[in-house]
């Protein structure tokens, strides 16, 4: 059997964001999305989420580029001076690897998430992170350790066919790690090489090619772009994906099952 999870990233971002999610939802094939609980747009979010019960929602823990749940002035090493998460990924995982007051920090961060998205009374249905930052060891050995006392049954692992390098290799030992600890991830994850750029041809290929198995396709789609985000994405364009009629109908084969994780599980 071929199931398959299609999910939106971002949720909570903009109201861009939040109504391309709808669209999807109820004109499309999106089927999850996971939510940034510190973003402008999340109460919005929420109260959409509750008025769609069939999308399933996940938690986007966010820690570069974007707001902590936390005040600035309890993870100042995780914050710049504008009280938002710093964008250089490697100098902040070093800190998070190395000095243990910063990874204390972090877990107060990532356990103020998880708290924020229990407090929406939503179901949890995954767990990922803002540009995959939970690929660093230190992280992800938190968001296991926190998330599991939340409740966390499935996790993201962006392991992508043919993807290579320092990222394929982090994320087939961090795939390994969440199946022993009897976390439920993907057997493979489509949308990194292609991120912003989920076209419908691209989507399109991937449904109709789909392996048997549990494969997860991520998008980001929006109505258009907004503040913070992120240059040359192809926001309406993974919207159009999402909700074209050809994709819908690749969909709709016999073998192929769409839900979210909580419905394979």
């Amino acid at each position: 059997m071929k199931r398959l999870v299609v999910t939106a990233d971002d949720f909570g971002a903009a109201r861009e964001v939040n109504e391309a999610v709808e669209i999807a939802h109820t004109r499309g094939i999106l089927t999850a999305t996971s939510l940034m609980v510190a973003a402008p747009a999340a109460a919005e979010a929420v109260a959409l989420a509750k008025r769609l019960p069939g999308l399933r929602v996940g938690l986007h823990v966010v820690l570069v580029e974007g707001r902590p749940m936390l005040p600035p002035s309890q993870i100042p090493d995780l914050v710049d001076a504008n009280g938002l998460f710093r964008t250089n990924m490697a100098a902040s995982g070093a800190k998070m690897f190395f000095f243990p007051k910063v990874r204390r920090q972090l877990e107060h961060e990532i356990e103020a998430q998880f708290e924020a998205f229990r407090a929406t009374g939503l179901a949890l249905d995954h767990v990922n992170a803002h540009k995959h930052f939970h690929l660093h060891p230190t992280i992800a050995s938190t968001i296991l350790r926190i998330g599991k006392k939340h409740g966390m049954r499935a996790l993201r692992v962006p392991r992508e066919p043919g993807a290579d390098g320092l990222v394929g290799a982090f994320a087939g030992l961090l795939m390994n790690r969440v199946r022993r600890e009897g976390v439920a991830t993907p057997d493979r994850v489509y949308g990194l090489r292609w991120s912003g750029a989920m076209t419908k041809e691209r989507v399109l290929s991937l449904v109709q090619g789909l392996p048997d198995g549990l494969s997860e396709i991520y998008l980001h789609p929006a109505t258009g772009p907004y503040p913070g985000s992120a240059p040359g994405y192809r926001y309406a364009d993974e919207l159009a994906a999402l909700t074209d009629e050809e994709v819908a109908e690749a969909a709709r084969d016999p073998h192929i099952k769409l839900g979210g994780f909580t419905d394979f599980r």
